[in-house]
């Protein structure tokens, strides 16, 4: 008879469009995990650790790294190898160690490769003002790769002849694409080349990681999986057609990590305690006021990866029910809840006006939703710091009133606040560990 997949499994997910703070709570949960494993994106992905007054800057490397667990790049995941290199390169010279014996990538996981990037950004500038927003950094043009079958992936550079044939096939779609485009196009010898150069570097950390993270389940470990991007940005439930090219959502974790449907166990899903957004597309609490000016400095909103500012608004109700249900989230971790203490007002969009007509749910048409009116409730500001608390009975009463506000309209237990970056700065429900399991 198989046995079950644990039920002690962790799943760390964005609710918003991202820059959520996930790192920071992989990093606390990462404690009882035994590996901690991406399951999708690439090194679009941009995560923050703050420990020890150390700052670390992570991409494609799960945060676990960090604290010397078992870190797994999974199938789901597509890999830049000349970006992972530069990345572990980064993050040892900051004191962390990182061998084949505490990274392991899959196989199966498909390759970035130059012209990919090349594509990928001279398509964003041929849309002019119809820029999707992407990070020009190879992922989608890799993804459809993938769909499209042509994909090289790490396996094959066990195999010169496999990488070959597959290049033709690679080469005569993108080049096409980037002639087309007006763009330089590349030759075979080109990316034999930096295939020669890069595949010694990364072949030793490649395993059969399906195999092994179940492995660890048999004998009764517990796994972290580390989602990338947010619920919003799901190719399949996000705001459509801005949006990254992977699946975002819990549910996406067994095809991503290359084990069964009931491999995400208890989902944590991430939000702050009001809404950010990089790039194109709609964001119906957005601000342009001198409010929204104020949460971007005191927030630092700017995008990990790309350095781009991040757009700033309300926290949005609506969507957060339907990315805790899509995202099937069991608990909320709330970040960044200090950034709001200086604001003498603060809003909660608990519902749309469409056309005139009040929505309770999000819409899947993209011009109906760039068309969205917030209907908002207002609350009284606490005006004092909560940086640094860790009690809940520390937090001014306003504060509390304003979690359990958000806690009724998302039907969801805000199971920890965050009240600055640093790692010990954050509060967790009494029975934390009991939600856990």
């Amino acid at each position: 008879m198989p046995k079950p997949l644990s039920s002690k499994n962790i799943t760390v997910i964005g609710l918003q469009w991202g820059d959520e703070g996930k790192g920071k709570i992989v990093d606390w949960v990462a404690d009882r995990a035994d590996a901690v494993i991406r399951f999708q994106g690439g090194h679009n992905a941009g995560h923050t650790l703050v420990v020890e007054d150390k700052v670390y800057k992570l991409s494609l490397l799960p945060s676990g790294i960090v604290q010397g667990k078992i870190s797994v790049i999974g199938n789901g995941v597509v890999v830049d190898p000349k970006a992972l290199l530069e990345e572990i390169a980064r993050i040892e010279a900051q004191g962390v160690l990182i061998t084949p014996e505490n990274l392991w990538i899959s196989e199966r996981a498909p390759l970035i490769l130059p012209f990919h990037g090349a594509v990928d950004r001279a398509k964003e500038a041929a849309k002019g003002n119809n820029k999707i927003g992407t990070t020009g950094r190879g992922i989608g043009p890799a993804y459809e790769d993938k769909v499209g079958r042509r994909s090289l992936r790490l396996a094959d550079l066990y195999d010169p002849e496999t990488v070959d044939e597959k290049l033709d096939d690679l080469l005569f779609h993108h080049n096409a694409l980037l002639k087309g485009l007006g763009a330089d196009t590349f030759t075979k010898d080109e990316i034999l080349a930096f295939i020669a150069e890069i595949a010694p570097k990364v072949l030793p950390f490649a395993k059969q990681t399906g195999e092994m993270l179940a492995k660890i389940m048999d004998e009764g470990g517990n796994l972290l999986f580390e989602g990338a991007q947010a619920v919003m940005l799901d190719v399949d439930h996000g705001t459509y057609p801005f949006v990254t090219s992977s699946n975002t959502v819990s549910s996406n974790v067994g095809t991503g990590a290359g084990l069964g449907a009931k491999a995400a166990g208890f989902v944590v899903g991430v939000a702050k305690a009001y809404t950010t957004r990089v790039g194109s597309g709609p964001f119906p609490t957005e601000l342009f006021d001198k409010t929204g000016e104020l949460i971007a400095e005191r927030g630092h909103e700017f995008g990990t990866v790309t350095g781009r500012p991040r757009r700033c608004g309300w926290f949005d109700a609506v969507m957060m029910r339907y990315a805790v249900r899509t995202g099937g989230a069991d608990v909320i971790a709330l970040t960044k809840l200090d950034i709001l203490d200086a604001l003498p007002q603060i809003a909660i969009a608990v519902a749309y006006e469409l056309d005139g007509e009040r929505l309770e749910t999000l819409p899947s048409g993209m011009k109906a939703q760039e068309r969205l009116k917030p209907i908002y409730e207002y609350h009284e500001g606490w005006q004092e710091s909560t940086k640094g608390i860790t009690e809940w009975d520390k937090l001014p009463e306003k504060a509390r009133a304003y979690l359990a506000r958000l806690q009724e309209l998302t039907g969801t237990k805000i199971a920890c606040v965050s009240t600055g970056p640093e790692r010990n700065e954050i509060i967790f429900a009494e029975d934390f560990a009991e939600i856990l399991g």
